[in-house]
C-alpha cells in the first residue's frame, strides 16, 4: 500500500462530494492520482458526470478535464467502495434539534464501507466531530467486517481545513493534521496526504486531531463573540466598533482582529463548539465560557432586527408591511455556500414581524432549503434603481465584493450595514446605519 501511494497508482476514493470533498478530489487529481467520488445525491453525481460543477471555486472546465482524462469518476453506487485503496470520508456532521451531535451520515458511511471493506484499504475520517469519534464510533463499525484495524485495514482522522472564497488557501495549500489509530495507520495516512498537500503534521492519535479541529473553530467562535458583545456595548456608547478594531490592529503583537456581524455562518464555527460542550457534559464538565460565547453569537440576528426596527421608526415606518431586501445570503464574503448563514435567521425574525422580504446574492441565485428553517421559495432579485427605491430598507448581511455599494446607497431609502461594507461610501451617508 505504501508503494502504491508513493508511485501514485493507489486509487483515492472521496465519500461526500460537497464543499470539502470536491476540492479534496481536485487536490489528489492535480497531484497525479486517479480518484473516484461517492455521493448519495444523484443530482450531484449527474452534474459531475456532465462536467458541471456546483461549487464556485471548483471550475467546470477543470472538472471536464478530470473526467475526460480518466482521473475522476463520480458514482452513487456505494457497492463500489471496495475499489478504492484509500477512502476519505467528507460527509456532513450537523446538529440535531437538541443541538447535540448528529453522526447519522458518518455512521451510515462507515456501515457502507464495512460492507465492502477489503484487506489493505486505508480509511480516513475528515468530517468535523468530537474527540473519540474515530475510535469509538467508526472503528467498531468497520470491524464488523471481520477485519482487524492495523493488520487488515488502516484508520486515521484528518480534519478538513477549507477557507472558501480565499484564493490563497486551496485544499492542497493548507497544512493537514493526521492522527492514526495505530503507527501503521498514521504512516500510511501521512504518506497519502504528503503526495497532495503542502504540509502534513502528524499527531499522536486521532483524538488529538479531532480536538485540534474543535479548538480551531471554538477559538474563532469565542473571539467573534467577544467582538460582538463589544459591538453592542459600543453602539450604546456611540462608538464605532469597526474603527476600534482597526485601531487595535495596529498593535504588532498580542492582538488579532476579529470582526462583528449579524451572526455566525458556515458549517464549522456555529456548530463545532456545540460538539465540544456535548462531549464535555459526557465527561462531567460544563464549558461555561464556550456556551456563553454561543449564546452571544446566537443573539446577534435578534440584535440586528431590533436595530432595524429602531431605524425604520426614525422614518415613521413599522416593520410590518415594510419591504426589506437582504443583501447577501451566503454565510461569508464571495462564496456560494449558504450553510448556517445568519441571513436565514434574519429572514425568520423579519417574517415573524410581518416584513415583506426579498433578497439578492450574485452567488446564490435560488434560495436553498435549510435544515430546521422555514422553506422559502425565493429567487435573487436583480438590483436596479427602481427595485432599490421601492425597498424601505436594504439590509447588508454579507459584504460580497461584487456589490457596488455607492450604487446601492444612492438608490436606496435606508441601508442597514452589518458588515461595515459602506465604510468608503461618501454620498448619502444619512441613509446608512450600522448594526
Amino acid at each position: 500500500m505504501l508503494d502504491s501511494i508513493r508511485d501514485k497508482t493507489a486509487l483515492v476514493g472521496v465519500v461526500g462530494l460537497g464543499y470539502v470533498g470536491l476540492p479534496l478530489v481536485r487536490a489528489f487529481v492535480e497531484a497525479g492520482f486517479r480518484t473516484i467520488g461517492f455521493d448519495v445525491d444523484e443530482q450531484k453525481v449527474d452534474s459531475l458526470r456532465e462536467g458541471r460543477s456546483y461549487i464556485a471555486h471548483v471550475d467546470s472546465d477543470g472538472l471536464r478535464r478530470w473526467t475526460e482524462s480518466g482521473s475522476f469518476e463520480a458514482t452513487s453506487d456505494l457497492a463500489r467502495l471496495h475499489e478504492a485503496d484509500a477512502l476519505l470520508i467528507c460527509v456532513p456532521t450537523p446538529l440535531d434539534e437538541n443541538r447535540d451531535p448528529d453522526l447519522t451520515y458518518v455512521r451510515r458511511t462507515a456501515e457502507s464501507i464495512a460492507a465492502t471493506l477489503r484487506p489493505g484499504q486505508v480509511v480516513v475520517l475528515e468530517s468535523t466531530t468530537y474527540p473519540t469519534t474515530t475510535r469509538e464510533v467508526v472503528l467498531p463499525i468497520l470491524e464488523t467486517s471481520g477485519l482487524a484495524c492495523g493488520r487488515d485495514f488502516f484508520l486515521a482522522y484528518s480534519p478538513e481545513r477549507e477557507d472558501p472564497g480565499n484564493p490563497d488557501y486551496t485544499a492542497s495549500g493548507i497544512p493537514k493534521i493526521v492522527g492514526g489509530i495505530d503507527a501503521t495507520s498514521s504512516e500510511l495516512a501521512q504518506a497519502l496526504y504528503e503526495q497532495a498537500i503542502v504540509q502534513v503534521v502528524p499527531v499522536s492519535s486521532p483524538e488529538v486531531a479531532e480536538a485540534c479541529k474543535i479548538l480551531e473553530n471554538t477559538y474563532r467562535a469565542v473571539n467573534i463573540a467577544l467582538v460582538n458583545e463589544m459591538k453592542v456595548l459600543y453602539d450604546r456608547m456611540g462608538i464605532d466598533v469597526w474603527e476600534v478594531v482597526q485601531a487595535a490592529s495596529t498593535k504588532p503583537f498580542g492582538f488579532q482582529p476579529f470582526y462583528p456581524g449579524p451572526g455566525l455562518g458556515g458549517h464549522c464555527i456555529p456548530i463545532d463548539p456545540f460538539y465540544l460542550t456535548w462531549i464535555a457534559r459526557r465527561n462531567g464538565m460544563h464549558t461555561r465560557f464556550i456556551e456563553l460565547a454561543g449564546e452571544i453569537n446566537s443573539r446577534m440576528p435578534g440584535y440586528v432586527v431590533d436595530r432595524l426596527t429602531y431605524f425604520l421608526n426614525e422614518f415613521g415606518k413599522p416593520v410590518r408591511g415594510s419591504r426589506i431586501c437582504i443583501l447577501g445570503v451566503a454565510y461569508k464574503k464571495d462564496v456560494d455556500d449558504p450553510r448556517e448563514s445568519p441571513a436565514f435567521a434574519l429572514m425568520d425574525l423579519l417574517a415573524e414581524r410581518g416584513a415583506v422580504l426579498s433578497y439578492n446574492d450574485p452567488h446564490v441565485p435560488v434560495l436553498p432549503s435549510v435544515r430546521h428553517r422555514e422553506e422559502r421559495r425565493m429567487e435573487s432579485t436583480p438590483l436596479d434603481p427602481e427595485f432599490l427605491g421601492e425597498q424601505d430598507c436594504v439590509l447588508i448581511s454579507t459584504n460580497h465584493s461584487a456589490y457596488d455599494y455607492e450604487f446601492v446607497v444612492r438608490h436606496s431609502q435606508l441601508v442597514l450595514d452589518t458588515r461595515n461594507a459602506t465604510e468608503h461610501v461618501t454620498e448619502h451617508r444619512d441613509r446608512i446605519r450600522k448594526a
